[in-house]
């Protein structure tokens, strides 16, 4: 777990942070193997023993005064009592000491819990098989499937041996592939036009969901032939009939939010007995144009907003809600959906994105096929380590609070400044600025400030091919489902001295936090945001030439301002990186020829980057 702080020394009191001109707050990556400096956490096993505070719930750790029967919280200072086996598990001596009394950074095994992935009373580890599902876009072209081939040729090489791979496609019809057969076996499920349309089959009723996940171990061969098969619906025969016209549009029909409303349903019958987290690779070559999630797409022209009146400042704004109720029927079933869109036409993201970014998923957007890097991305997005049914929490001491938290998470509906996190790689961070307490400072006499943020996760270990039967296609054993607990507690210092504050800023943070803010203030109204960032760069170097008492005026009455912070080195990127900031497509006007879904991607990919 990384944590970094855009000011590593805190401000005494809010006059100073205001007087600065610089954002506070950190970027925490609760899924990093080790923390800032490379040090890794000091692990153990027993995390459901770890004392909590009665008053605010916060975790003991080291920077908490221990007595022999009792101890007191370093985030509220309330006193809590010790059990007579809490007491003598720290009364330890040496090597036998728990890792919470030997580091301020633990990461813990629990047992299950209520609620969460692993079911009551479990044992904190079980079995479960990894699951990937693959839906392709079949209203295509020839060029787009040989990519989205290679791109899953890749993926069949990162994942792990054991897991459970299932391809499915959809036009007009969804198709399910059955592998484990001789030879690849496709049943087709057709698509009502209708907006608020249903299937008239169960997917399972078309074909079991054991048939339709098959072990990569043992069918890698036959899912490779089955991708062999797929043609786009541009190479079908049109038969001429009285109704060609309307078959021939369904050639160009691409249902994908039934398929994936669909799939999804499909999946959740399994959840939690044959796997804790299934990944939806969804490839599209175009917007949805057929059934429910109906994209109503629009031409270049009526693209650009700036033919509507004050428009061209803002951006097309979300079509439909299909997607939305769609990401929380995915996080109820287990489901992540990474969205793959490989094309320049107009695609509506923004309505899309949704279905990525909630579910924990990754949103990428390639402008044509040839110069894509489809199968590099999706070998480096599966090969990292990820954590799922994740649980987020930042608590801080009294005197300072949280203002404002951004990332791809959703909020707790009962618990303030808790987030969700379906799916959490080693690089996913989350940023969260701080602000005072109402008449609250920093003083010689308070104790210092500090920091505390627990991190709940499940993840999957693989433990190898423990079956001894060898036509046994399945071997659930291979894999473990671990329930953990990361927590990390911080002190930091503080300073009543600006030189000091500003000797301590870390540019790539202060960076990432002005980006979160641009982008929120964006989704209203781009040219606000990019007024606003200049201004915050103007009022940076205004506050830091009245600290350093630079401004004078020459024999020519015009004043010399230090624009390059040359007296504070921690300072000088700045002006460069905002700057470069304020130049880029994401700030740039829809009169200015961005186009709006690579907006909506460069937004998504912003808001994830651990350094900007």
């Amino acid at each position: 777990m990384a944590v970094r702080a855009s000011l590593a020394c805190f401000p005494s009191d809010a006059a100073l942070q205001e007087s600065s001109g610089i954002p506070w707050g950190v970027a925490v990556t609760p899924f990093s193997a080790a923390d800032e400096r490379g040090s890794p956490p000091a692990t153990g096993d027993e995390g459901h023993l770890l004392p909590r505070c009665e008053s605010c719930y916060a975790y003991f750790s080291t920077l908490c005064p221990l007595h022999r029967w009792s101890w007191s919280c370093a985030i509220c200072a309330a006193d809590n009592d010790l059990s007579p086996d809490a007491s003598a598990r720290y009364a330890r001596d040496g090597d036998q000491d728990p890792p919470e009394m030997r580091s301020a950074f633990v990461d813990l095994l629990l047992p299950g819990e209520e609620g969460e992935a692993v079911p009551a009373g479990a044992a904190a580890t079980t079995t479960t098989t990894p699951v990937y599902v693959a839906a392709v876009d079949l209203s295509s072209s020839e060029d787009f499937l040989e990519l989205v081939k290679s791109a899953l040729l890749a993926a069949l090489e990162a994942i792990s041996p054991g897991s459970l791979f299932g391809l499915l496609t959809f036009s007009s019809k969804i198709g399910l592939y059955d592998v484990q057969g001789p030879i690849p076996i496709v049943k087709n499920a057709f698509i009502p036009p209708g907006s608020d349309g249903t299937l008239f089959v169960d997917l399972e009723d078309v074909m079991p969901l054991h048939s339709f996940l098959a072990p990569v171990d043992s069918c890698k061969d036959r899912i490779v032939e089955a991708l062999e098969t797929i043609k786009p619906t541009s190479s079908w025969e049109i038969t001429a009939t009285a109704s060609e016209v309307q078959d021939h549009a369904l050639h160009y029909a691409r249902g994908f939010g039934l398929a994936m409303d669909a799939v999804v349903n499909y999946l959740c019958s399994e959840y939690g007995s044959t796997f804790e987290l299934a990944r939806i690779f969804t490839f599209l070559s175009g917007p949805p144009n057929y059934g429910p999630g109906k994209i109503e797409t629009r031409s270049d022209g009526e693209h650009n907003a700036a033919k509507m009146p004050g428009s061209d400042h803002t951006f097309i704004s979300v079509q439909t809600n299909f997607y939305t109720n769609l990401a929380a029927s995915a996080v109820q079933a287990g489901v992540c959906v990474d969205l793959f869109a490989i094309t320049n036409e107009y695609t509506d993201l923004s309505s899309l994105k949704v279905l990525s970014v909630e579910s924990g998923g990754s949103l990428y957007m390639y402008s044509n096929t040839d110069e894509s890097t489809l199968p590099q991305d999706i070998y480096k997005m599966l090969s990292r380590p990820y954590a799922f049914g994740c649980v987020l929490r930042l608590r801080t001491s009294t005197e300072f609070k949280i203002a404002d938290s951004y990332g791809h998470f959703f909020p707790d509906p009962q618990y303030t400044n808790v987030q969700h996190i379906n799916c959490c790689d080693s690089f996913a961070t989350y940023v969260y600025d701080f602000e005072f307490q109402k008449d609250s400072q920093f003083s010689r006499k308070s104790s210092p400030p500090i920091l505390q943020i627990a991190f709940k996760y499940t993840t999957i270990v693989h433990q190898g091919d423990t079956s001894d039967d060898v036509s046994n296609s399945i071997s659930r054993s291979k894999f473990t489902l671990q329930r953990r607990l990361r927590v990390r507690t911080i002190q930091y210092n503080t300073t009543a001295n600006i030189w000091d504050l500003y000797d301590f800023v870390d540019p790539d943070v202060v960076l990432t936090i002005l980006v979160h803010q641009v982008i929120l203030a964006s989704l209203s109204d781009v040219l606000e945001a990019k007024i606003w960032l200049r201004d915050w760069l103007v009022n940076a170097i205004a506050q830091y030439n009245k600290a350093y008492k630079i401004v004078r005026s020459g024999g020519t009455g015009i004043s010399d301002i230090d624009v390059d912070f040359i007296h504070c080195s921690q300072l000088q990127p700045l002006s460069r990186l905002v700057f470069a900031f304020l130049l880029s497509p994401l700030l740039r006007l829809h009169g200015q020829g961005i186009h709006p879904d690579y907006w909506t991607y460069l937004q998504c990919l912003f808001s994830i980057l651990h350094e900007v």
